[in-house]
């Protein structure tokens, strides 16, 4: 019995090291390759006789829907491990759990060691007891980002010598922000030396279509000169509720359901991705209304795909737009815009798959020529996240 990985899979292999981060694109085997890894490089196995040398213990720390979704486990039993028995797996939410494990090694998979929160802490006390990988389509907007990984590396003592080194804060601001970087060619030289790229060719062409849908414009205006909620006739109590109710008014505009409507009639099968419980309502009862099997996976609901030759999916960014794979479809419509790029990008890699029998996959991003589209599209372009309180404070 062996196992043979793809070219690709095999030179990250061998630039992979402990305290590394796998860098590759949605769906392009990075969890397989971290397994490899783990099986040759720290356990002394052989892919030619799936043999190892060495029985150290395995920690996978992942998103929630990865896990419920028992996503890994088929991955490892490739490798013959099984869990609970060669590799425990758990979420995020609870790696606090595992901060005096030491001896083992872990994966963890979809960068969230960023920022300066609890997280981050546990990582850092698991980092500094054991050996360790991260895995990430989408690594670090930022040197900020790359912080803590820095940490666990050594790099630097710790998170106000990283900050003493680099960073120039912004002055005369409410909100501590970043205005630059300096001496950038050791950040970059740490960042290389950590990053190691999974670079493939695929035989895929992408197809992004921006379809621009109407907006009621004057009651937008309306809204946004009077401050007053159209939805709960009272006035907004803060950015976050104004906000909401200009993308509603967005969101629910007929005529951009009926667009989406147009989309779903020329494909066979779509998921379409939305971000409020109101889109999710209109969306349903559009395919009824068009006669398309629909069926949805929502922080509460679990549906199954349906069988039918022709179906709609939905999909909600939170809850799908990692841990879920799809290879049935070559279309995703963005019903909505997500505030965050890598949520953004996870959503597209649902349907991007290594073993996808598609040659092209098709993308609609609906979106309106209101200002809050307008600059939500802005800051994603920008591979950034959409930020409510600064983009009211411009207008």
């Amino acid at each position: 019995m062996s196992f043979e990985l793809r070219d690709h899979q095999v030179k990250a292999l061998k630039r992979m090291r402990n305290g590394c981060i796998l860098n590759g694109s949605v769906g392009s085997g990075k969890s397989v390759t971290a397994l490899a890894y783990f099986f040759t490089k720290v356990c002394g196995g052989s892919l030619e006789t799936m043999t190892r040398e060495i029985q150290k213990p395995l920690y996978i720390i992942t998103t929630a829907t990865k896990r419920d979704k028992k996503e890994w486990p088929m991955e490892c039993i490739i490798f013959g491990l099984e869990e609970e028995r060669d590799v425990k797996i758990d979420s995020w939410n609870n790696i606090g759990k595992y901060t005096k494990v030491s001896g083992a090694f872990f994966i963890f998979d979809e960068q969230r060691a960023t920022g300066n929160g609890p997280w981050v802490k546990a990582f850092l006390s698991i980092a500094s007891k054991n050996q360790w990988i991260l895995l990430s389509a989408t690594p670090g907007d930022n040197f900020m980002d790359y912080c803590p990984v820095f940490l666990a590396n050594g790099f630097y003592r710790n998170r106000t010598d990283f900050i003493r080194q680099h960073v120039i804060y912004k002055q005369y601001v409410k909100y501590r922000a970043v205005d630059r970087y300096v001496n950038v060619k050791k950040l970059y030289y740490f960042r290389d030396k950590i990053l190691v790229p999974m670079e493939y060719d695929r035989d895929v062409e992408y197809h992004h279509y921006d379809v621009i849908a109407p907006f009621p414009s004057a009651l937008y205006k309306a809204t946004m000169k009077t401050r007053w909620n159209p939805f709960t006739n009272e006035p907004f109590v803060n950015a976050a509720e104004l906000c909401y109710a200009l993308r509603r008014l967005c969101n629910s505009d007929e005529r951009r359901v009926q667009m989406v409507g147009n989309i779903i009639k020329d494909h066979q099968k779509v998921i379409i991705f939305y971000n409020f419980t109101y889109e999710a309502d209109l969306l349903i009862g559009l395919c009824k209304r068009i006669g398309v099997p629909v069926a949805r996976w929502d922080g509460v609901k679990h549906e199954p795909i349906p069988t039918t030759a022709r179906w709609a999916y939905i999909l909600q960014y939170a809850a799908g737009d990692s841990g879920w794979n799809c290879i049935e479809t070559d279309t995703i419509i963005f019903y909505s815009q997500n505030y965050s790029y890598k949520s953004t990008v996870q959503a597209a890699g649902r349907i991007d798959r290594l073993n996808t029998p598609f040659t092209d996959l098709y993308y609609y991003h609906v979106r309106s020529k209101s200002g809050i589209d307008n600059a939500i599209h802005r800051a994603l372009a920008q591979k950034k996240e959409f930020n409510e309180k600064k983009y009211f404070k411009r207008i």
